[in-house]
């Protein structure tokens, strides 16, 4: 399994409260520990709104974990080329907003952003909102070279508007089961019956703020959904070809 979504949260490092919160620990061996047995062997370390624009905890988590894994980043658009270049070196892959969590939602501002850092290192565009309100940024999603939505877009209200930008080639993580307000398995064979490689699964772990937290079952369940042909690529295939894994290492 590819695991497409997953956080970390390590304590060496700054954590600045969203909305009143801050998450437990949750570190590599932590992570290691919980996934042991799923056949994890890649996947996607995505930075929270609880972790703001710091870097280092996501850089010393992909050193440890090492090539098969990469990292989902959150950036001011004042970031510097240079650092987005030096990321792109220790494994970053990806720019997130965090809609969802009061992160700047200016459509103008998301674009140029994403664009820039596609344009310098080939990164795509990762959102965590609800689809239902994507009316502002549809637009720029479809205008987007790559980009991702985050937990099936949340909402049954958003699934239309998802399938729409999934058909412009949009990828969808099937994640965060516990937290979604939708039929997963309707919503899995939706996006799936679209684009057979539009769906990226991941655990979510350590499952922040969620209602239900990850559960082993849930792997079981997009085989359930889809098939286990097309489960296997949604567990694996999509994406490793997506993320590019495992990674070159980085220079020394």
């Amino acid at each position: 399994m590819i695991d497409a979504h997953l956080h970390v949260v390590d304590p060496r490092f700054p954590l600045v409260p969203n909305q009143g919160y801050v998450p437990p620990r949750f570190t590599v061996e932590d992570y290691r520990r919980r996934v042991r047995g799923l056949g994890v062997v890649g996947g996607a370390v995505v930075s929270g709104s609880f972790q703001g624009h710091d870097q280092g905890y996501l850089r010393a988590a992909l050193a440890e974990l090492g090539p098969g894994f990469v990292g989902v980043t959150q950036l001011p658009p004042t970031v510097a080329d240079e650092q987005v270049r030096e990321l792109h070196g220790a494994g970053v892959r990806a720019v997130r907003f965090t809609l969802r969590r009061g992160a700047d939602a200016d459509p103008a501002g998301i674009e140029r952003l994403a664009r820039r850092v596609h344009d310098l290192a080939g990164w795509h565009a990762e959102f965590y909102l609800d689809a239902a309100a994507l009316e502002h940024l549809a637009p720029v999603l479809r205008r987007l070279p790559r980009a991702v939505v985050d937990h099936l877009g949340m909402s049954a209200a958003g699934l239309p508007r998802l399938l729409e930008l999934v058909g412009h080639g949009v990828r969808a993580k099937a994640t965060g089961f516990g937290r979604v307000d939708l039929d997963v398995r309707d919503a899995l064979r939706r996006i799936h019956a679209v684009n057979p490689t539009a769906l990226l699964f991941g655990t979510d772990l350590p499952s922040t703020r969620a209602e239900r937290p990850f559960r082993s079952a849930d792997v079981a369940l997009v085989a359930e959904a889809l098939g286990t042909d097309a489960a296997a690529a949604v567990l694996h295939d999509n994406a490793e070809a997506w993320y590019g894994l495992p990674r070159p290492a980085a220079a020394p």
